[in-house]
């Protein structure tokens, strides 16, 4: 069982850049699909980007396609969220997952095998 960090969050005005990155500890890192989430209050979570166990295959949710970069390394077992361009809109708790069952799936359902603990994003006007 794998165990995923966040971290990077913070407050930040509208238009600029946050980096989020997820440390991943007790597991196969190189095997899971991995992706970001996120849950702003009243609203259910979303998927907001993925990335295959290669890196070769992204997935972007189009409220943030061409403002948010997913990356990994699978040396460091880690997973990185770069957001660009922040809205007020983006304010949310962040959440990085894990999937054993592929990107496919990943990307088709929204639901790893397992969570982080979250970390909070607040964009400001």
């Amino acid at each position: 069982q794998v165990q995923l960090v966040e971290s990077g969050g913070g407050l930040v005005q509208a238009g600029g850049s946050l980096r989020l990155p997820c440390a991943a500890f007790g597991g196969p890192f190189s095997l899971y699909a991995m992706g970001w989430f996120r849950q702003a209050p009243g609203s259910e979570r979303e998927l907001v980007a993925a990335i295959r166990w290669s890196g070769r295959s992204t997935y972007y949710a189009e409220s943030v396609k061409g403002r948010f970069t997913i990356s990994r390394d699978n040396a460091k077992n880690t997973v990185s969220l770069q957001m660009n361009s922040l809205r007020v809109e983006d304010t949310a708790v962040y959440y990085c997952g894990a999937s054993n069952k592929g990107f496919e799936d990943l990307r088709a359902t929204g639901r790893p095998d397992y969570w982080g603990q979250g970390t909070q994003v607040t964009v400001s006007s």
